[in-house]
C-alpha cells in the first residue's frame, strides 16, 4: 500500500514552484533508511538530502529541523491503516490491530518511533508535534469504528460529546498501548490468536463502561 503524505499549509507571501509529492515521498523514505543505518544521533538532513536525491536546502524549505522532518516520516507509515467495514465491532477492530502490529514490526517504523519517542522525553515540543502529527491523527480510526458500532446498534450513542471524546481517547490509549508495549517492549509477536483475546478483552471493558 502506498503511503499518503499529509499535505502542508502555503506560506502566506511565499512564491516558487509547487511542492513535489514525488520528492516529498523520497525524502520521507530517505529519513527511514536513516535512521535504520545510523540511528538518531548520526542523522542529519544532509545525509537525507544525498539519499533522496535532492538539495539540502529542498528539506529546509519543508522542515524547519531533524525533529519535525522525523516525525513526519514516522506518521505517514501510520496513515496507511484503513477501518474495514467486516459486519461486527469485534471483526473490524481485529483487523485494524493486525495491520497496526505489521506496520509496528517493519524495521524502520520500529527505528523511527523508538527513536522519536525517547528523544521526546527531553524535548516538549517534539512531544506535542508526535500526539498532533501521530497520535491525534489516527484516533479517526476509533471515531469511525465507535459511529459504525452505534449504526449496526453494537454499542449505544454517548450521551454528549464530552463522553464520546473521552471514550475516544482511553479506548486509544488503551488499544494503541497494549500493541506498542506488546510489539516493541516485549518483543512478542502480535497473532490472530493474542488479537482474538484482546478483542474480547476490549469490547468487555466497552460493555462495562456502556452500562455505568
Amino acid at each position: 500500500m502506498q503511503s499518503r503524505i499529509p499535505s502542508s499549509p502555503c506560506r502566506p507571501g511565499r512564491q516558487g514552484r509547487p511542492r513535489s509529492a514525488a520528492a516529498d515521498e523520497a525524502i520521507l523514505e530517505a529519513t527511514r533508511a536513516a535512521l535504520v543505518d545510523l540511528g538518531w544521533s548520526k542523522l542529519t538532513l544532509g545525509d537525507v538530502a544525498t539519499r533522496a536525491g535532492v538539495a539540502k536546502t529542498t528539506l529546509y524549505r519543508r522542515w524547519a529541523g531533524k525533529n519535525e522532518l522525523v516525525v513526519d516520516a514516522v506518521a505517514v507509515l501510520f496513515d496507511e491503516l484503513e477501518l474495514p467495514d467486516l459486519g461486527s465491532l469485534a471483526a473490524d477492530i481485529e483487523a485494524v490491530v493486525l495491520q497496526f502490529a505489521a506496520i509496528l514490526d517493519r524495521p524502520e517504523t520500529k527505528t523511527a518511533l523508538m527513536a522519536v519517542v525517547a528523544e521526546s522525553t527531553r524535548d516538549a515540543p517534539l512531544r506535542e508535534r508526535i500526539r498532533t502529527s501521530i497520535v491525534d491523527r489516527q484516533k479517526r480510526l476509533v471515531l469511525e469504528g465507535r459511529a459504525r458500532a452505534e449504526r449496526r446498534g453494537e454499542l449505544p450513542v454517548p450521551p454528549d460529546p464530552e463522553s464520546a471524546a473521552r471514550s475516544a481517547d482511553l479506548i486509544f490509549d488503551v488499544a494503541a498501548g497494549a500493541v506498542v508495549h506488546r510489539t516493541l517492549v516485549s518483543g512478542e509477536s502480535v497473532d490472530a490468536d493474542w488479537v482474538r483475546r484482546f478483542t474480547l478483552l476490549l469490547l468487555g471493558g466497552l460493555s462495562a463502561a456502556s452500562g455505568d
